[in-house]
């Protein structure tokens, strides 16, 4: 250490007008307090140690801290160690040298690596060169290694910056990360929260391009973990501090305040706090002399009133990130067009009653019971540069070594290697502890703090999941960074997930035509689209996943499991699944109960909350008991009842008159469906009711709103645009009216209820009907009016009227098929004309039809799937179905002309006009075939499966050549197609 001193005086010219001193300290387990060393002068031209320092061999100038004026800022961004806001002393006419005695043995060729081996101290400010301003010589503190469980550190020595010098060589690209980190984020406390709520605002400075360094240095317990800190702290731009109640308790924490005030750099945010407790704590006189200057840095720093509390995280998170930017002249990287986008599918149910201790079960398994004890806290390492994106996504366990304290990070600063700085330095108890910590539940059934970030809500059908999960991202949507939707049933489950990339701003695109390279084969490509939205989805930046309605553990396209979707760690992301199945992997289940008696009487009285006699309230208990408390049902009778202005007695006995075989199942309904309207005969009654009110409303007939309930069943489950569904409508031919038997009893019931305002005037008061009656949803989705059909009415809706009501939403489909709003529509309509896997067409389509169908619909629908989305296998599958269904065309037309030459003359002057084959439909169904051909084979090509692509191509070229000639642009497009496959082929 001596010649190192020496080896720093040597080569640094101090000022002799002006006295200086620099002072290091450390832990007060290495020496006893106030023991100081004073140095003496030496030559200066003693041999140096093996120390280099890029910033003094390059300055023109012998010391780190001195350069030309005009070059101030830029020698302070090339050495690591000194902040931008150093200000140059005056430069001195002789150098002043200066020695000091030699360390312990102890401290020389044998000393540890963990341990930094001195710590020179520059001045910030002119003003600013040592502790004791009389003080004209170098102050050095000498550390004799004694026996401590906890290494010495070298802490700040305010009011002046601290630098320090590793033992060991540091690689100019360590130095660069260190310099690359603009901002410093510190925090201290027990509270998960609070760490979750910094990795946030870590990430969402990073998505910005600010690079970030956060710690909690208190939870240090090596020396080189705090050097990096250290050297960070020194060279970032803005320092912000998370001021929690634990921080004035922490000297490093008010180390942090104290230093960044000095240097006029700091952001306070206060968490779960508030200025007017810190002023509370400035008039205490029993804090001390740091404390305070600590509290009054804070109070003159609180210019941007920057506060987190429970219900602003997510503005607090935006406000701050907003300041940096503009601070640091930064241009938002983050702005996506989320147009026509809504977090939250639905409104919110203003009349949601009895889940009050649902909603508390589940805060208190995202979050914690609130109850932080230094024994129950284990925060899992989330390893990640500070200069970079936290990898929160991995499930490895992160290198560590194990001390004697617990597990660290392995830093390797003082290393050859280049030193690995981490963002995050925390010791856990162990892989054990952590999953005993995570997945503990109390007897009671509620979770205790850190449980699992994955809940699953079972319960069966109409029993309010979906109402559940409504309400708790409504009143927790502050707590993340967005909210993200997604329906589970099975055919669109995979899709649904692929959208997700357009509200995260992620390319999932499959891989462009190339000649040069390798060509990834389909599945690594579907494999990468979908691992792109799983990193994004779960890492350090905290989302709220929830999947509603999840029909099955098994992907119902490929037969992926939900395993390849959510990983064992979930990082900062939050998932709620709804469904009825009793079990989804290791996952816990929360079991929904039915409403209690006040409750389900409360939902019944409706939105007007009237007040019935004793003789009406057991026609609501009667209600209840029919219906086996499901909210579902009890939600539509509360709308009945509020809506049309009856009685409950009246309603009941209408309901009654429902004759059963009006509750008769469809042979397009699964096997569920069937058995839970078998279970169900009373709901399915109130339904017919409600279908006959949509018909018969102020005495006068209405079709409409029937029609939409009718062909709202087919369509995907997914909000669905009243254009496209009164479309739909408008195409079902009347059938005629089903309830005449019992007309006269809903004659004198409606007669009761003329003038109730529920007559509708236009398609949108029509649909939103359906709403008002309870059968649907109103959606956020933009523009226009959007409604979502309750499963439970869909159901229902699939046994009236055959198949006229699915033929009528395939018609509406091609009337209205925008793919970018109705995509999941579209693949409905796909579902009924075509038919997958083992499942039959449901509707038959005229040939013209079904050209039309296939060019509007089916080929940019699968196109849009493949390029867009990656979705490889699903768009071959439809364009070979397409291809297929063409094929069959034209044999029945082949079919149709030989039966019409082996006619008799008799037969054949019979024919009329409809039974002829239409030459130019024929025509249409081949070049079509061919387009269908081309497009498969250049997809094909995408994904080397060259040898497929070649034959349908030939087949291809074949048509054109026939049905339009050698020279035609189109055939000579399919010889391009066919020239490259070829040239690929030979490559590989």
């Amino acid at each position: 250490m001596a010649v190192e001193a020496a080896s720093l005086s040597g080569n640094t010219q101090l000022p002799q007008e002006t006295p200086t001193g620099l002072t290091i300290k450390t832990s007060t387990s290495c020496t006893k307090a106030g023991t100081n060393v004073t140095s003496t002068p030496i030559s200066s031209d003693l041999p140096s140690p093996n120390i280099k320092i890029s910033s003094i061999e390059s300055s023109p100038y012998s010391s780190p801290l001195v350069s030309p004026p005009s070059s101030a800022f830029v020698s302070a961004l090339q050495s690591p160690y000194i902040s931008p806001r150093a200000i140059t002393p005056k430069p001195q006419e002789t150098p002043t040298p200066a020695t000091h005695p030699s360390p312990p043995v102890s401290f020389r060729g044998s000393q540890s690596d963990d341990i930094p081996s001195s710590s020179y101290t520059p001045p910030s400010d002119q003003y600013e060169y040592s502790d004791d301003p009389t003080d004209s010589k170098l102050k050095f503190m000498t550390c004799v290694q004694v026996a401590d469980p906890a290494p010495p550190r070298v802490s700040f020595s305010f009011p002046v910056p601290r630098i320090s010098f590793a033992k060991g060589p540091v690689s100019p690209v360590s130095n660069a990360k260190l310099r690359s980190c603009d901002v410093f984020i510190g925090f201290h406390g027990q509270n998960p929260n609070l760490v979750r709520f910094c990795k946030w605002l870590k990430s969402e400075l990073e998505l910005q391009g600010i690079a970030c360094f956060v710690a909690d240095r208190a939870k240090y317990s090596d020396s080189q973990s705090h050097e990096i800190a250290d050297r960070v702290i020194c060279s970032v731009t803005y320092g912000v501090v998370v001021v929690t109640n634990s921080s004035f308790l922490n000297h490093l924490s008010l180390e942090e305040i104290r230093f960044f005030a000095q240097k006029k750099n700091l952001i306070p945010l206060f968490f779960d706090n508030g200025p007017n407790e810190i002023l509370g704590l400035l008039n205490c006189n029993s804090i001390d002399k740091e404390c305070k200057e600590a509290l009054d840095g804070l109070m003159k720093s609180h210019e941007f009133k920057l506060e987190a509390n429970e219900c602003n995280w997510r503005s607090c998170v935006a406000k701050t990130a907003g300041i940096l930017r503009a601070k640091l002249g930064r241009k938002s990287v983050a702005e996506n067009d989320l147009e026509g986008f809504e977090e939250l599918p639905f409104p919110r149910n203003r009349c949601l009653v009895g889940r009050d201790k649902e909603i508390m079960e589940i805060e208190t398994a995202f979050f914690g019971s609130g109850d932080y004890l230094e024994q129950d806290y284990a925060m899992p390492i989330t390893k990640g540069e500070a200069s970079g994106q936290s990898e929160g996504l991995a499930d490895e366990e992160s290198d560590s070594v194990s001390t004697r304290g617990g597990r660290f990070i392995n830093l390797e600063l003082g290393k050859c290697k280049e030193p690995k700085l981490e963002a995050w330095v925390e010791p856990v108890l162990g892989r054990n502890s952590l999953k005993k910590l995570k997945y503990k539940k109390s007897r009671s059934g509620n979770y205790k703090s850190l449980g699992s970030n994955v809940i699953c809500i079972n319960g069966v059908p109409g029993s309010g999941k979906t109402e559940l999960a409504l309400e708790f991202a409504y009143r927790y949507s502050q707590r993340y960074k967005m909210v993200l939707w997604v329906g589970g049933e099975a055919r669109y489950f995979r899709q649904n997930i692929l959208n997700l990339s357009l509200n995260l701003g992620l390319d999932v695109s499959a891989d462009p035509e190339k000649e040069r390279g390798r060509i990834r084969s389909f599945e690594e490509q579907e494999f990468e689209a979908f691992k792109r939205v799983k990193k994004e989805l779960f890492r350090d930046m905290p989302y709220l996943l929830i999947i509603d309605n999840l029909e099955t553990e098994k992907e119902w396209w490929e037969g992926k499991d939900l395993h390849d979707l959510i990983p064992r760690n979930t990082a900062g992301t939050h998932v709620i699944i709804t469904t009825r199945l009793s079990k989804i992997m290791n996952f816990e289940i929360m079991q929904l109960p039915p409403l209690s008696l006040p409750d389900a009487m409360v939902l019944m009285r409706g939105k007007r909350k009237k007040d019935y006699s004793a003789e009406e309230l057991e026609f609501l208990q009667n209600f209840d008991e029919k219906l086996g408390r499901l909210s579902f049902g009890l939600g539509v009778i509360g709308s009945l009842l509020s809506e049309l202005g009856i009685a409950p007695s009246a309603l009941f006995e209408a309901v009654n008159q429902v004759p059963l075989e009006e509750c008769s199942t469809s042979p397009h309904m699964s096997i569920n469906e069937e058995q839970y309207c078998k279970n169900n005969p009373f709901l399915m009654k109130i339904l017919c009711f409600c279908f006959a009110v949509l018909q018969q409303i102020n005495g006068r007939e209405n079709f409409l709103a029937s029609r939409m309930l009718l062909v709202g069943a087919w369509f995907a489950p997914a909000p669905i645009s009243v254009n496209l569904l009164a479309a739909a409508a408008k195409n079902m031919p009347y059938a005629g009216n089903r309830f005449r038997r019992w007309r006269k009893f809903l004659t004198l019931t409606f007669g009761c209820c003329v003038g109730c305002g529920l007559a509708p005037q236009s398609e949108e008061e029509s649909a939103l009907l359906l709403v008002k009656l309870g059968l649907a949803r109103r959606a956020n989705k933009q523009p226009g009016c959007w409604i979502q059909l309750h499963p439970i009415a869909q159901v229902f809706a699939k046994i009236k009227e055959g198949l006229l009501a699915p033929r009528a939403a395939v018609q509406g489909i091609r009337k209205i098929s925008n793919p970018l709003l109705n995509s999941d529509h579209l693949w409905a309509s796909a579902f009924l004309v075509f038919g997958f896997k083992s499942e039959p067409p449901v509707v038959q389509v005229k040939a013209i039809d079904m050209v039309l169908y296939i060019r509007k619909i089916a080929l940019p629908l699968a196109i849009r799937a493949f390029t867009t989305f990656s979705r490889c296998s699903s768009a071959l599958e439809l364009l070979k179905v397409c291809t297929n269904v063409l094929e069959e065309v034209e044999k029945s037309f082949v079919s149709q002309i030989q039966d019409w030459c082996h006619g008799s003359l008799c037969w054949k002057k019979k024919l009329n006009g409809n039974q002829r084959v239409d030459e130019y439909v024929w025509q249409d169904v081949t070049l079509l075939k061919a387009t269908l051909l081309e497009t498969r084979a250049k997809l094909l090509l995408r994904g080397g499966h060259f040898d497929s692509g070649e034959e349908l191509c030939r087949t291809c070229i074949s048509i054109r050549t026939v049905m339009l000639g050698h020279n035609h642009a189109h055939t000579l497009a399919a010889q391009e197609t066919l020239a490259k496959l070829v040239r690929m082929r030979s490559k590989i």
